[in-house]
């Protein structure tokens, strides 16, 4: 480490003083602007977008949101101190609702696009949740909870609050059945449409105002999103109709222009499989339906049709990458129509789909905001909201690498080298992803920035099971979790040495979610590394069953039940094997985590540490769920985390970064070109 730190040393002197960079630290990035939402004006010339940014004396991050040509120019702020949530045009062009809290209730909002305050429409027992226009532009929908009865409210104040789990509206936690409302664009007046015992979701009006399409479940028990069933409202006559009946969950839906046809997202039509998932066409008069994206392989994302129906334009996750496709429906050809090494995330479409705009980042470009054609790429950089990123600091240099597993199976992973790479082999560490089905994608994260600039080689391997690539590598680790991934990782290890850039004896290993799960398994099968951080994890299968377990987990990656396999529970849970663990080992976890509970990391850290055989430390965060909220929080973890890693692995004390100060030192406006 110090031939890093010398070689670090004699670069930066050797570079003339306005070309000097540092390295990048953990509070570099908590202080990043961040790009939160965005949406275009209905002509398709002006662009609203939201900016997030630390405010680390309240620990939270504050939004704020701006307008800017669609064709570049300067922003300036909109809507005010107030702010807002969920903007969406009417289709008319003339009112931007929007979405702001009013006595702890979500309620909707609408101003004149011509200019003007924000007057308050709905005053809602109940907050507002999801929500769409009518076509005229005269209503809007919106999903609510049912409100309690003033007797039934006074019980619940009084503690009367005890939860009849899967009872009812009821999950592990009290839910409430919800209903469509709909409200008066004039005066805010109010109708409720549906009045069925049902949870509601992907809500969207057909084009010709008659019809309500919204996906909808008889119960609330958890890990069964499966039993979402598609149903039909008929606003003419109240008539709801359940159109699907099977176990498949579907959603969201998008209408034809034409009204004839609904596109939606499932991965089977019958089951819920473990496939990635496709476009499907509902013929609305006769209910066939047909799979019309089989072309593509990837992670399908939002989508939209063309205004004359013949097509859907869709974000698309290719391997690491992610672009722009154009669907023809009359013979399901596939047209790329962006091809970046990136990730091309499309926020908004002009009203005529002639426009969009969209977020591109990389490993090695933070995200920004440009709008182009959608017949082909042509980008306009709308806003620079980082610039001390590019001017300022050192950044890790990526690249993707392929490998054969132990059985041939070939992996793709990304590769990141420190800023300054001697060409020797340093310390490795290993990153592994959440999911299962998660990936290591082309896109922008400041963590492995930072551990570049502290000099780690980072492997970031798409084991088996990851999604982007196609159905046979997604289902990869069916019935096999915690082995042929494992190989994977570990193939991939002895790449990196094999290749000259990792050093055998500095191996480090992290991961959160599925990463901690497949990390933690990971130490109780090998004792090559030398330290490991696991966040967020789960120790032991047949304990988590109920508490947290998610559904798909038990139905593919374990299969059966604690019962009727529960020997095969027993072996590929991380607790089992505590024992045999050597590495020194951290330990994070979010308290109020419902994903993978917060006992399981508590398990874990107990058995390492009564078995005594390695060093072991856990970190509980008050409030936090299974992706952390709070600045402190998310400072506190990574801080530690490159604290125990790099000590371990090095051998070398390591000082942590100063504490943010109160404002950031810079004040770069929301956009510069």
């Amino acid at each position: 480490m110090l031939r890093f730190h010398l070689l670090l040393l004699v670069c930066l002197v050797a570079l003339p003083a306005a070309a000097q960079k540092r390295a990048m630290t953990t509070d570099d990035g908590l202080r990043m602007k961040g790009l939160s939402g965005a949406l275009m004006t209905p002509d398709g010339e002006g662009v609203l977008f939201s900016v997030s940014e630390l405010d680390w004396d309240k620990n939270k991050r504050n939004t704020t949101w701006h307008h800017i040509p669609a064709d570049s120019g300067a922003a300036y702020p909109y809507l005010g101190k107030d702010g807002g949530s969920d903007l969406r045009y009417s289709p008319d062009g003339s009112l931007l609702a929007l979405k702001r809290t009013v006595d702890k209730k979500s309620q909707l909002f609408v101003l004149r696009t011509v200019g003007g305050e924000a007057r308050q429409l709905t005053k809602h027992k109940e907050s507002v949740g999801s929500y769409r226009w009518s076509p005229d532009s005269k209503s809007l929908y919106f999903v609510s909870n049912w409100a309690r009865s003033a007797e039934e409210q006074k019980e619940y104040e009084n503690g009367n609050d005890a939860i009849f789990v899967d009872e009812g509206a009821n999950g592990q936690r009290a839910g409430r059945w919800q209903s469509v409302w709909q409200a008066s664009a004039a005066d805010g007046s109010l109708k409720q449409l549906t009045g069925d015992s049902l949870r509601i979701s992907s809500l969207s009006p057909s084009p010709d105002g008659k019809h309500l399409i919204f996906a909808g479940r008889k119960e609330n028990w958890r890990n069964n999103v499966h039993l979402a069933e598609m149903y039909l409202y008929t606003l003419a006559d109240s008539s709801l109709v359940k159109l699907t009946d099977n176990e498949s969950p579907e959603g969201p839906f998008v209408w034809s222009p034409d009204g004839s046809k609904v596109a939606f997202q499932a991965a089977h039509l019958t089951e819920f499989d473990l496939r990635n998932e496709k476009i499907f066409l509902r013929d609305m008069e006769s209910g066939e339906t047909t799979m019309v994206s089989g072309a593509f392989t990837g992670n399908i994302g939002a989508f939209v049709f063309t205004p004359d129906g013949q097509a859907i334009l869709f974000n698309g996750l290719q391997r690491t990458n992610r672009n722009l496709y154009r669907l023809e429906l009359s013979d399901g050809s596939l047209t790329q129509v962006s091809d970046v090494t990136g990730s091309l995330d499309v926020m908004a479409f002009s009203k005529d789909r002639s426009h969009m705009v969209y977020r591109f980042s990389s490993t090695s470009t933070p995200p920004d905001l440009y709008s182009s054609p959608t017949d082909r790429l042509a980008p306009t950089r709308l806003t620079d909201l980082n610039p001390l990123v590019r001017d300022s600091l050192l950044l890790a240099t990526a690249s993707t690498v392929v490998w054969n597993s132990t059985d041939g199976t070939e992996i793709e992973g990304r590769l990141l080298l420190p800023p300054v790479h001697s060409g020797d082999a340093g310390p490795l560490l290993l990153h592994i992803h959440g999911g299962p089905a998660g990936v290591f994608s082309n896109r922008w994260s400041y963590r492995d920035h930072v551990w570049g600039g502290l000099g780690y080689v980072q492997l970031m391997p798409n084991v088996r099971g990851s999604s982007g690539y196609d159905d046979e590598l997604l289902r990869g680790n069916m019935n096999d979790i915690g082995g042929g991934n494992f190989h994977d990782l570990m193939t991939g290890v002895d790449k990196m040495i094999g290749d000259g850039l990792a050093d055998p004896s500095r191996l480090a290993v992290r991961g959160w979610s599925y990463g901690g799960i497949l990390g933690g398994w990971t130490i109780t099968q090998t004792h090559r590394f030398k330290a490991a951080s696991v966040g967020a994890m789960v120790s032991d299968w047949t304990s988590e069953y109920g508490p947290g377990f998610n559904f798909d987990v038990s139905r593919w990656y374990l299969g059966g039940n604690p019962w009727e396999n529960a020997e095969f529970w027993r072996e590929r849970s991380p607790l089992t094997h505590a024992h045999k663990v050597r590495t020194p080992t951290l330990i994070l976890h979010g308290m109020n985590d419902t994903t993978d509970t917060e006992p399981q990391s508590m398990m874990f850290f107990a058995a390492i540490r009564d078995a005594g055989n390695a060093p072991v430390r856990y970190i509980r965060f008050p409030r936090e769920p299974h992706g952390f909220r709070e600045p402190r929080h998310q400072r506190t973890r990574d801080v530690e985390e490159i604290r125990w890693i790099h000590e371990h692995v090095t051998g070398e004390k390591w000082t942590p970064f100063a504490v943010p100060k109160k404002k950031a030192t810079e004040k770069e406006k929301p956009a510069t070109d």
